[in-house]
């Protein structure tokens, strides 16, 4: 008997590595939900609202490959196409089931619940396109091919696809075309693939001083081992950006760091900037990665191995892909032994003189606690730029959404880091004012038993944005006073330990209490308003400058 149309959909999905479906239940989606239910093999993960659903898949994408969306049509796909978004401009895949009115119901264009009543289906379609790299409406006549069509496209751009099913069409039976074919991953054009290699050893080779700059794309290719493996050969110093931070080892003795443009580290820039080798692997020169674009590299001196090209000098190598590449130099690529810089942590925490939490304790107090195989999240926020710059121990995890940057991402990006990752210890930091966005999703972390760290910094309002407005004390900078701590008894969250602490002493003594207990911790942080790290306080004079020249 042929399975429907959402039995192979979702029976695909496994053979790919899914194993939790993340969503809100609606009527449209209910032929999806109810199949997800009954498949032993999947667990449905019913979150709050259908935002905080996409940012959970994007938290599992992060550490899983890849991670499917269930949500209904109009109001359910509309809310959660922020995150989607989000893992578009970071590389994450994504399948995102949408639950359609059914075909019956499209095709006579009947005035419908949740359309905007004009009979037509299509619009929230193609307002998805801009947000996928593809897309799809499903029958059961073009199930196979259409589905094959899309998971070859998440996996090879990684990033996420929209799969549109109509109710009816998601019971129906299969039709299984004899015509059908498995699509070819694409090649890279074997000439070009010789030349860029060739160019690459070539100015490896004739290098006097010359360093890797690792980039985030090859975490989201699946390729950091193998990038490790070339700097383990040729022995070549290497540091990452903001966005791409712990994408390699940050305890091999070849790492250097952060590199930031004239920001932060400027040792670090200095030397990158003044080797004529400079091999960036999958790099992005954003605006918080190159710090506010002050990066200064010689374009003649730069090697730059994208998903879809490299570029060594001014020579361009297009239809050239980076798993390709990073295979060839594996094998190929020289001993060069150059010297580098060590990599510095934040130091020692220093307590103030009347005991406040200051960020020179802080930040470097959170560093001490962090141990081998962490998964620790970063909001968009003040947080993450004074937790950036810490020195992780081995196989330590840090994520941030540095490029798409919305806030309230953290929260339930960290319960599907926890869902995909549960027998390793996660460890959330968010910005009390990014937390009120999705705060409720921490019920989650009970329902399913789950047992993160979380910090909540307090400092009274958004912090990076009094020090990049020009009225620090503007209303729209305060946020409403809550009772944090009780937060989680509020959201079924039984047996956990909260705290709030205010001082130096206390925030010591409850990391080691959070460290000791086997239970999940909730700890609200509370600062002066103006305590920030160094990067937090430097960045909007560069956000300023950079955006006004």
């Amino acid at each position: 008997m042929a399975k429907t149309v959402i039995q192979h959909i979702l029976t695909r999905l496994i053979e790919l590595g899914v194993r939790d479906v993340f969503g809100v239940a609606g009527d449209y989606a209910f032929p999806i939900n109810d199949a997800v239910c009954e498949n032993s093999q999947l667990r449905w993960i019913g979150n709050c609202n259908e935002l905080n659903a996409g940012y959970a898949a994007d938290g599992y994408a992060r550490i899983n490959g890849i991670s499917a969306l269930v949500t209904t049509f109009g109001v359910g796909e509309l809310s959660t196409l922020n995150a989607i978004a989000g893992a578009y401009a970071e590389y994450l895949p994504i399948f995102h089931l949408v639950g359609m009115p059914s075909s019956k119901v499209q095709k006579n264009r009947k005035i419908a619940h949740h359309t905007l009543g004009n009979g037509d289906f299509n619009v929230f379609y193609k307002i998805s396109q801009y947000f996928s790299c593809a897309h799809s409406i499903i029958t059961p006549e073009n199930c196979i091919t259409e589905l094959e069509r899309l998971i070859n496209s998440a996996l090879f751009e990684r990033r996420p696809v929209y799969i549109g099913i109509p109710s009816d069409y998601a019971i129906m039976p299969i039709k299984i075309s004899e015509e059908f074919i498995t699509i070819a991953k694409p090649q890279s054009n074997h000439n070009a693939l010789t030349e860029a290699i060739t160019a690459i050893l070539n100015k490896l080779s004739g290098s006097k001083k010359a360093c890797v700059i690792a980039g985030i794309l090859t975490a989201r290719f699946g390729l950091a081992t193998t990038v490790q493996s070339i700097i383990d050969k040729t022995n070549l110093p290497y540091a990452t950006m903001f966005m791409d931070k712990s994408v390699l080892s940050e305890s091999n003795p070849n790492y250097m760091g952060i590199y930031n443009g004239q920001i932060m580290n400027l040792q670090i820039s200095e030397f990158i900037e003044n080797c004529d080798c400079i091999m960036g692997i999958g790099t992005v020169f954003s605006d918080f990665n190159s710090g506010c674009f002050t990066v200064s590299i010689p374009p003649e001196n730069y090697i730059s191995i994208m998903p879809d090209h490299v570029k060594v000098g001014s020579a361009v190598y297009s239809n050239v892909y980076m798993e390709d590449v990073l295979s060839k130099l594996r094998d190929l690529a020289p001993s060069l032994n150059h010297q580098g810089l060590k990599a510095q942590g934040l130091g020692k925490p220093i307590p103030s003189h009347n005991g406040s939490i200051t960020a020179e304790y802080l930040y470097p107090r959170l560093e001490q606690m962090f141990r081998a195989d962490d998964i620790i999240i970063a909001e968009t926020s003040t947080v993450s730029m004074g937790l950036g710059f810490a020195l992780l121990p081995n196989n330590a995890q840090f994520h941030n959404q540095t490029l798409w940057g919305s806030i309230g991402w953290a929260t339930p990006a960290t319960l599907g880091m926890a869902i995909a990752a549960p027998e390793r210890r996660i460890i959330l930091f968010t910005g009390e004012g990014s937390h009120q966005l999705t705060a409720q999703e921490i019920s989650q972390f009970a329902r399913f038993g789950l047992k993160p760290i979380i910090f909540v910094l307090n400092n009274d309002g958004y912090l990076f944005e009094r020090l990049l407005c020009k009225e620090p004390e503007a209303y729209y900078n305060d946020v409403a006073q809550w009772n944090y701590t009780l937060l989680p008894s509020a959201l079924g969250c039984k047996d956990w330990y909260c705290q709030k602490v205010t001082s130096c002493e206390e925030l010591d003594s409850a990391i080691k209490i959070a460290e000791l207990k086997n239970v999940a911790s909730y700890i609200e942080i509370v600062t002066d308003k103006y305590a920030s790290p160094e990067f937090a306080r430097k960045l909007p004079y560069s956000l300023n400058a950079s955006y006004s020249s």
